[in-house]
């Protein structure tokens, strides 16, 4: 069963009561495993952005650093260099609220301050101690992955005994810094990660039983977009990957899904229509 209840986001209200909202994915990188080096200028990261919300982006993702598997790390100065230029370009002429996906509260100040509404953290509140109190103070929300290391290491063979009941505790221990660092409950979404320290049968698990997660009582958020679990599945590259793509959310909404974070907005759209349709009978 879906969380059935709208998100405050500062100046904006994400529906989620109402349908599976999309996150469209922003990456100003050069080196993103899907769309690396294809927005790192701003004026054409700016023109995508609009166009995801032209095409029913309900919020839009900025990032600074790579987390792909393998990725090396980046100084906070190179990424505000990246993303701070699209955020001050896109405020006031997007309808749409802005998410900063970042893990360091320097970072996540000054786009705060610029008028995005969502730190969206892979490290959920762990990667940098400051991170829970600068959220809190801004009165954004904030969206909380699993992750089992970090991006360098994290596929080096992960283990679990149970997949779900890890991820659970993990998220649940970070709701739990939020809401004591002054954090509103209602603005906070939870993400279980998929590829995130996961082999391709611990993803396949996640999206079965997805369900599992309810018991938190936030949002779920899944990103499977053009991962490398619908390519070892489908044997398909990075850009082969649309129709796995569009099946693994089918799934992830059938089994509660609240939001589905993209790179293809304006297809992934229509899966949500016809997924909330079949929900809705």
């Amino acid at each position: 069963m879906k969380v059935r209840n709208n998100i405050p986001l500062k100046d904006y209200t994400l529906p989620v009561g109402e349908r599976t909202c999309v996150m469209g994915i922003l990456n100003v990188t050069p080196d993103s495993f899907s769309d690396g080096g294809r927005y790192l200028d701003p004026s054409r990261a700016v023109e995508r952005a609009k166009q995801m919300a032209e095409e029913g982006a309900d919020i839009i993702d900025i990032g600074g650093e790579s987390s792909r598997p393998g990725s090396e790390r980046v100084a906070p100065e190179e990424e505000l260099e990246r993303v701070m230029p699209v955020i001050r370009a896109l405020r006031g002429i997007i309808g749409v609220p802005l998410s900063i996906d970042t893990y360091k509260s320097k970072v996540a100040a000054q786009a705060l301050a610029e008028g995005v509404s969502v730190v969206n953290d892979i490290t959920a509140l762990r990667g940098d101690a400051d991170m829970a109190r600068t959220i809190a103070a801004s009165g954004a929300g904030v969206i909380l992955m699993h992750m089992k290391g970090d991006p360098k290491n994290m596929q080096d063979a992960p283990f679990y005994d149970d997949v779900m009941d890890e991820i659970s505790s993990y998220l649940s221990e970070s709701i739990a810094l939020a809401v004591e660092a002054g954090v509103d409950p209602e603005r906070i979404i939870i993400d279980p990660g998929i590829g995130f320290g996961k082999t391709t049968e611990h993803n396949l698990v996640i999206l079965r039983e997805l369900s599992r997660l309810k018991q938190l009582g936030k949002p779920v958020l899944i990103g499977t977009s053009r991962k490398a679990v619908i390519g070892t599945i489908t044997g398909k590259e990075v850009g082969g990957r649309l129709s796995g793509t569009a099946a693994s959310f089918t799934a992830a909404i059938i089994n509660g899904a609240d939001i589905i974070r993209v790179h293809d907005v304006d297809q992934m759209r229509d899966v949500t229509c016809v997924a909330d349709a079949i929900m809705s009978v």
